[in-house]
């Protein structure tokens, strides 16, 4: 009877053993994936402000001045995603229907602003000029992620005030605030994106029906009523039959690859960067890439976002709960997505849609967004391999504080139990 009960301590004991070696080979997983994350960013960061100033080096002025302004976004997105890491994904979820209703007001803003470029994306004030629509993937997945989470059970019901409507209210209120300042490869970016994420939260498959029926009607209307529109979706299907109108810029795309073959003309030594491809340092970089350094470097590219979509699914499949992991798929979803489309419209695979490549085309809004995904991202990381991180990070940063006492620390343990059950 000692036997047994000694044997079935020992086994406890054992199992015990293997759930904290199964959690040491986890957390040591994400902390390598969060790792792989930050170096694959900083390296796809760095090659981006080489091939920015290189796709205005006919220009050394105009180089210089888009290097500088570049850097100091990257110093400013990275600052905004240092800040989520700090903050924490749960506490960014709890606020997301606030910070999705800012967004909502820039995107009317935007909508009611003077037309740039035919478009009503942008805010101007001043000198400075803003694009809300980048951030708008961000505040949509929080959103999403966070009801997805909250009302698991109820989700699949229609007639229950926590259940699809309010979600199809959550998405669809900025996507179609969006799709008014004429932004369409934006919204099918995020409305694809809330598609994969409320699949993956469990969703029936007929409510998911109803988005899909859409598109046909969306064909129809172009087809019919935006004719303009229409020619240039449909161009990449012969770009040199209207190579000196509507196929101008994917036809000028096309050639700068096919100049580069395999190891390309040289940094710098650009033909087509001159005079003939416009936007080569936003939408068409990777063009100007693939001449200069050749059909390696897009390759290198590719691998690189490759490796970055791996490491935040890793860090997304190990989330410490729902809310993490709808939230990491959502944001992999986005900027793999945007990658995806960025790549497929400047080599004619796909229509030509004005998509900016992440990481590497010159814009504040959306490095902004991306390294504000990124930084989410860190924080699931974080969250998975040291819980509750930023309530040690709190208590740490209190204690330093000049004016702490220890003996009054204990009255701050009411609050501190409330913040962990928030946590």
């Amino acid at each position: 009877m000692k036997m047994r009960f000694h044997d079935s301590g020992r086994f406890q004991q054992n199992q015990s053993g293997d759930v904290a070696t199964e959690k040491e080979k986890t957390h040591k997983s994400v902390r390598g994936a969060a790792l792989g994350l930050v170096l694959t960013t900083m390296v796809l960061l760095a090659f981006g402000l080489i091939m920015l100033y290189s796709a205005k080096s006919n220009n050394i002025e105009e180089a210089t001045k888009l290097f500088h302004s570049q850097l100091i976004w990257v110093f400013v997105g990275g600052t905004m995603g240092l800040a989520a890491l700090i903050a924490g994904y749960r506490f960014l979820c709890r606020y997301s229907l606030v910070w999705l209703a800012g967004v909502c007001l820039l995107l009317v803003w935007a909508a009611l602003s003077r037309p740039i470029k035919g478009a009503r994306r942008w805010i101007q004030f001043g000198g400075f000029t803003f694009q809300p629509s980048e951030l708008t993937k961000v505040a949509v997945a929080l959103a999403v992620a966070w009801y997805c989470a909250e009302n698991t059970r109820t989700l699949n019901r229609l007639k229950d005030k926590r259940g699809i409507l309010p979600l199809v209210m959550i998405a669809g209120i900025p996507t179609i605030l969006v799709l008014a300042g004429e932004d369409l490869g934006t919204t099918l970016l995020i409305g694809g994106m809330v598609f994969f994420t409320i699949l993956a939260a469990g969703v029936k498959w007929y409510y998911l029906a109803i988005p899909v029926g859409f598109l046909p009607m969306l064909v129809l209307y172009l087809y019919k009523f935006d004719r303009m529109r229409w020619l240039r979706m449909t161009v990449f299907l012969n770009p040199e039959a209207s190579q000196s109108d509507n196929g101008y810029q994917l036809w000028s795309s096309i050639l700068a690859l096919g100049s580069g073959g395999w190891k390309g003309v040289g940094l710098m030594a650009s033909r087509l960067k001159a005079e003939y491809l416009p936007e080569t340092h936003t939408d068409f970089i990777l063009a100007i890439t693939g001449e200069e350094l050749g059909f390696v470097s897009i390759v290198s590219v590719i691998m690189l976002y490759t490796l970055w979509g791996f490491f935040a699914l890793r860090i997304t499949l190990r989330a410490a709960d729902r809310m993490g992991l709808l939230l990491g798929w959502a944001l992999t979803l986005g900027i793999m997505m945007q990658a995806a489309i960025n790549i497929g419209a400047m080599s004619g695979a796909i229509p030509t849609k004005g998509m900016p490549a992440p990481f590497l085309s010159y814009g504040g809004n959306n490095m902004l967004g991306c390294m504000l995904a990124t930084g989410i991202l860190l924080a699931i990381a974080a969250e998975t391999a040291s819980p509750g991180y930023m309530l040690n990070y709190l208590k740490d940063l209190r204690r330093k504080l000049p004016w702490y006492d220890a003996e009054s620390d204990g009255q701050q343990a009411e609050e501190d139990e409330e913040f962990e059950e928030f946590e």
